[in-house]
């Protein structure tokens, strides 16, 4: 099986073929049949749903494992890790906290880091040279962009291009520019099963029993002489003596998991790349196969940093990584490996090529300094934090990416 090349991208994109995809079968690292443990959503529940599958006569139980947002995170995580490492070099911005007067240090945070990409709130509530990131030059930029502009997304934040963005908090509001997601990739137990109880003891070595009770705080507490006193706890409370749990979500098994990463070829041909006002089809080719480049780079990236996604969810794929080109209806797709390096590569000799059509982008970091109003609302934040304050908080992350 060949290595998948610039070449075959670049035909992909400029024929009709409509997505690359790859398909994965999983198993949990500690062997067949041994636990997972899903997220929890609203309401501290699995995801659970039915689903028709091949060869099968009725539907399936599944349980979703790891979201489309979450599974995009993760190929950003991977592309921000490449660059730290200076593998890749891609345009990106970042708001740098450095010196601000914060209790629990910040230091960089970028584009790949924030939830609504080039949209997000803490790179409008930021500066550039001194003036509010979106009333720049550069800001100004991301305000004129959209599918029949999308030269500024390009040479400012590419990743919107291919994981989809709205700026829906910028200054044309609702009306702000929507890119729609062109990699869709998520991870979904088949055959599952549910644990009915997750139950268990946290056992105190110092063995401290309920019946000696405290009055405080767990940062400032004394014994209590009666254990009735008002304001008495019992130490659990203050996180000392053994402690008994018993809790729904108990973890499900399964007969296995899919992977499956889908790479829209149509949904990057509507987008265009005009330069000077005026647009070209080999520039928006070249543009289409940088995106479609960097898309595979991305997912190639996070798939060997591996699949630990989270407590308790360690998954071990039963074979590399293999793409599949859907050209033709009816044609057995041709299929490819990509590895890391491979997909590097490929990166970069789409950015060159697109380069020598006259479609640049800029390589080093837009540097961006926080207003002194975001730097106040984290620094409050963080108080309210150590003190231990409980805090509702929101659903932005969830919606955003």
């Amino acid at each position: 099986m060949a290595s998948l090349a610039y070449s075959n991208v670049r035909d992909a994109v400029i024929s009709n073929a409509a997505a690359f995809r790859c398909c994965r079968t999983l198993q949990p690292a500690g062997g067949a049949g041994t636990k997972v443990f899903p997220p929890t959503y609203a309401g501290s529940v699995y995801a659970l749903e039915h689903r028709r599958l091949p060869k099968r006569e009725l539907p399936i139980p599944c349980v979703l494992l790891d979201s489309v947002q979450s599974q995009a995170n993760r190929m950003e995580e991977a592309l921000q890790d490449a660059l730290d490492q200076k593998r890749i070099s891609i345009p990106i911005m970042e708001v740098d906290f450095t010196g601000a007067n914060l209790i629990d240090p910040i230091g960089k945070i970028t584009s790949l880091q924030v939830p609504h990409r080039i949209a997000d709130a803490i790179l409008r509530d930021s500066e550039l040279d001194g003036m509010k990131f979106r009333e720049s030059d550069r800001g100004k930029e991301v305000d004129s962009a959209g599918p029949l502009n999308a030269t500024p997304l390009y040479r400012l934040c590419p990743t919107a291009l291919f994981l989809g963005m709205w700026d829906s908090t910028g200054p044309k509001g609702g009306l702000g520019v929507k890119i729609e997601r062109a990699i869709v990739a998520e991870i979904v137990g088949i055959g599952v099963a549910l644990a009915e109880k997750n139950r268990g003891i946290r056992r105190d070595p110092l063995q401290i029993v309920r019946s000696v009770a405290v009055i405080g705080t767990s940062s400032d507490w004394t014994v209590a002489k009666d254990p009735k006193a008002k304001g008495a706890l019992r130490p659990s409370e203050i996180n000392h003596s053994s402690v008994p749990f018993d809790n729904e979500n108990a973890g499900v098994t399964i007969e296995s998991a899919e992977q499956t990463i889908t790479l829209s070829l149509i949904a990057l041909r509507r987008l265009r790349f005009p330069i000077k006002g005026k647009t070209s089809p080999d520039i928006d080719a070249a543009a289409h196969a940088v995106l479609a480049a960097l898309a595979l780079c991305a997912a190639t990236l996070s798939a060997e940093k591996g699949l630990d996604l989270r407590s308790r969810c360690l998954l071990w794929p039963d074979g590399p990584m293999e793409w599949e080109l859907l050209a033709k209806p009816g044609v057995t797709p041709e299929r490819f490996t990509l590895d890391s390096e491979a997909s590097i590569k490929l990166l970069n000799e789409a950015v060159a090529h697109a380069a020598k059509v006259g479609l640049t982008w800029i390589d080093e970091p837009v540097r961006l300094v926080p207003s002194k109003q975001l730097v106040e609302l984290v620094r409050r934040s963080q108080e309210v934090t150590a003190k231990g304050v409980a805090d509702e908080g929101g659903t932005d992350v969830v919606a955003s990416t």
